[in-house]
């Protein structure tokens, strides 16, 4: 009996240590608004965008492929009717110009979103509170596909029917 009790025993502490795994990870996903681990310094500028696509909290901030932040929150402004995109940045970069440009892009064809920033001309940089005037949306892979698909239906309804009469006319002449 006591081989059989142990062989328990591990299974359970095994099966245990495999929810817990289960749930740090959980919390650990941008989706998430749980993270463990202490507050993370930094300054908060803000951008208004039409479409965010399932951008998340949590999802990097980068500039120049070098991620210097993370989007702090996301709120709907019923006013302007626009998604208000709160960024978290890093205290080390501190000299982002203002006219800056924020983007919504994707990593790779189906992955997940990004802010990416592009950096402006101007000598005054972002501070605390600041906001990001030029923006642009996410490109939405579902809207591309159905106008693609649209487009193309459109012209290929066209070009079969003339299509059709060409091939009539070429047999007609045989």
């Amino acid at each position: 009996m006591r081989p059989n009790r142990t062989l328990e025993i591990g299974t359970g502490l095994f099966v245990l240590l495999g929810f817990a795994a289960l749930l740090f990870l959980t919390t650990q996903l941008p989706a998430s608004g749980l993270k463990f681990g202490r507050a993370v310094l930094g300054y908060h500028v803000t951008a208004e965008f039409d479409d965010i696509g399932d951008l998340k909290v949590g999802s990097p901030v980068a500039m120049a492929g070098v991620r210097i932040g993370e989007v702090a929150g996301i709120r709907y402004d019923s006013k302007e009717y626009k998604a208000v995109v709160t960024l978290r940045i890093d205290p080390q970069y501190h000299q982002i110009p203002e006219d800056s440009f924020a983007s919504i892009q994707t990593t790779g064809l189906l992955g997940g979103k990004y802010i990416g920033l592009s950096p402006g001309g101007l000598d005054n940089y972002l501070k605390d509170g600041g906001r990001i005037e030029q923006t642009q949306s996410a490109i939405v892979l579902e809207s591309l596909v159905n106008k693609f698909f649209a487009n193309y239906a459109s012209k290929g309804g066209d070009s079969q029917s003339q299509g059709g009469d060409n091939r009539n006319k070429v047999e007609s002449k045989k």
